[in-house]
């Protein structure tokens, strides 16, 4: 069986359009999935990295070029400039760790946060939101928030960061295949020759 290490941010619009196709194709060839939530703004800081509104304007009107283009290539919803961006994907990656911890599927989860951010224009750094999102995945949401807010949950957000900058990600999503690094939703053909391979 492949083993995928897949790191990524609960914010970024990339992360989004990737998931669920990736999700299918991990399903497609059995691949056991290594679900690695990392901040992205300690990732962009220690690999050369700058957040959005730091960019050069050329660099920002690309960015927003490419999110038309993949929103109406993949006919999937996207607000190009959602209400709450920048938002701190944090606090929902903690109950996603939490999920883990306990041995749930978390792909429903993941996907729901990135919906929430780029498709519904939700706040997922807002507790409230978080509860409600975690409960409309079928988690129990009090259970896993409270799990989330324990240091050992946190440190383990932190060590999938420091991996990710120690093993080449400078981006999310990325994807890790037999110590090669696959980064952005466009490389996901990519990710199925790896796993073809495997």
């Amino acid at each position: 069986m492949t083993t995928i290490d897949y790191y990524f941010s609960l914010a970024s619009p990339f992360t989004y359009m990737g998931h669920e196709r990736f999700e299918a194709l991990a399903k497609k060839h059995g691949a056991q999935v290594n679900y690695k939530p990392a901040d992205i703004g300690k990732v962009f800081a220690a690999t050369g990295g700058v957040p959005v509104k730091q960019r050069s304007p050329q660099r920002q009107a690309y960015r927003m070029m490419e999110l038309k283009r993949w929103r109406d290539f993949l006919k999937i919803p996207l607000t190009l400039e959602p209400k709450f961006f920048p938002v701190n994907g944090e606090p929902g990656s903690l109950v996603v760790i939490a999920a883990l911890r306990k041995g749930l599927a978390p792909g429903k989860l993941i996907g729901s946060f990135c919906r929430g951010c780029w498709a519904d224009e939700k706040n997922i750094a807002d507790p409230a939101t978080i509860r409600e999102i975690t409960q409309a995945s079928g988690l129990n949401a009090d259970e896993l928030i409270a799990a989330g807010a324990t240091p050992d949950i946190q440190a383990e957000y932190e060590a999938n960061t420091e991996e990710g900058i120690r093993r080449g990600v400078f981006g999310a999503p990325t994807w890790i295949i037999r110590n090669e690094v696959f980064w952005g939703q466009d490389r996901l053909e990519f990710v199925e020759r790896a796993l073809g391979k495997g």
